[in-house]
């Protein structure tokens, strides 16, 4: 058994195989290889994924340590897990036993079972519309365009748009004067946008419509002399934008408990808003505490938790109590993915949120015959492909998909990046 690349793996590499390679046969798929690369680097094995020559009369001279699974398919066919290693002087011990541990962990896992695919799930229009917008001025104007925070919350987006010459900084004194900056899909405070004008920067923003209204709000409510409550996760970049709007006259309650120790300086002119992607169950909680401590308080006329947070949480209760287990793909600073993992959670379900499929622990799966799948609004629907596939590398996989809300909303791109 030899890579199928010249000189094999580098001398402190295992090799997993994405394909094994007969002579003479059709190759084995290996679509489990991201589990186990990823189990390779939980134990502190490099591992790189590429094809796999899978020779049963002779071991190619530099692998030192072969493993190799055939696992039985629907179809009649087989999927592979190979793995190979390669020292100059051999394997080391420690090498050796954990490549045996990531590939047993793999194979308890082994079997078939379901997949429920919540729906709606990964991107929702504000998304969507923030993407294409860097996407329209890297096309229109060229590399670099800077934007200021990721625009939205998930690497695998922001690593796609870097390939491409986004430039993502911190602040806006990362961005040289006069030139194109992007605010993120989840907004900013004013002092930012007159920082942005005071430097001459020419500025298009991706602020999420539903975002923009709950500033507009902010304003409002300030403005007929209400003290504003803002109901949401400190540190947030869409809370500090939101903050930013009437910061004299907006104070942060990040919980139930918070709500009822609240002091303000006119009990009977209080008005609250919140972040929108928290969790609906929980927000609902602050807010009874809120109007239990003042009666008088007041509200947006319409929920500013956005519909595509509200879809895909009613869309993962649907089937978290059916699942042994539940998988969140998104990224760890996506706080609608982090809602999702906790209502699953409430429900009494195991939840993980993993980026991608080599996130995917083998252990998780060990006896986990239903599985629920869904994805945050800033996922990539693509991911949630890969873990199916992944799964699939384990043993046959039937996917039901459950839907319960079909989503139509779309919002328009600024006349910035349109010309109209």
């Amino acid at each position: 058994m030899a890579a199928n690349r010249p000189g094999g793996p580098g001398a402190d590499e295992v090799l997993v195989a994405d394909e094994l390679l007969t002579p003479g046969g059709p190759p084995v798929p290996c679509p489990a290889s991201v589990l186990l690369a990823g189990e390779l680097r939980r134990r502190g094995v490099p591992a790189v994924r590429d094809r796999m020559w899978l020779d049963h009369t002779s071991r190619h001279r530099d692998h030192e340590l072969i493993l190799c699974a055939l696992l039985p398919a629907r179809d009649g066919r087989h999927a592979g897990l190979g793995l190979a290693a390669t020292r100059e002087n051999g394997v080391p011990a420690e090498v050796v036993s954990a490549a045996g541990a990531a590939m047993a962990a793999c194979l308890a896992a082994a079997g078939p079972r379901t997949v429920l695919l919540a729906a709606p799930r990964s991107f929702c229009a504000g998304v969507e519309r923030a993407i294409e917008i860097v996407e329209r001025v890297l096309a229109d104007r060229g590399a670099p365009v800077y934007v200021r925070k990721q625009i939205v919350h998930n690497r695998h987006v922001v690593h796609g748009l870097e390939r491409r010459g986004a430039v993502f900084v911190d602040e806006l004194d990362g961005v040289p004067d006069g030139a194109t900056v992007v605010f993120s899909a989840h907004g900013v405070s004013p002092a930012v946008r007159a920082e942005a004008a005071r430097r001459r920067l020419d500025v298009i923003d991706a602020t999420c419509p539903l975002v923009t209204k709950v500033h507009a709000e902010a304003r409002r409510f300030a403005a007929r002399g209400d003290t504003v409550v803002l109901v949401g996760h400190d540190g947030h970049e869409e809370v500090e934008g939101t903050l930013g709007e009437a910061p004299s006259r907006t104070v942060l309650v990040q919980n139930a408990e918070e709500a009822t120790r609240l002091e303000v300086p006119d009990p009977q002119r209080v008005s609250y808003l919140t972040q929108t992607t928290l969790a609906v169950d929980e927000t609902a909680e602050v807010v009874d505490a809120l109007r239990a401590r003042f009666p008088a308080l007041r509200g947006p006329v319409s929920d500013d938790i956005c519909y595509a947070t509200t879809n895909r949480q009613r869309a993962l209760a649907a089937i978290a109590r059916e699942s042994d287990l539940v998988l969140v793909v998104g990224s760890a600073n996506s706080s609608n993915s982090a809602r999702l993992v906790e209502l699953a959670q409430r429900h009494g379900t195991r939840a993980h949120l993993i980026d991608d499929a080599g996130d995917v622990e083998p252990s998780w799966l060990a006896g986990a015959g239903v599985v629920g799948v869904t994805a945050g609004a800033s996922a990539p629907p693509k991911l949630v492909d890969d873990v199916l596939t992944a799964l699939g590398g384990l043993g046959p996989v039937t996917v039901a998909e459950r839907e319960l809300t079909t989503e139509t909303v779309h919002f328009a791109l600024p006349p910035s990046v349109t010309g109209r």
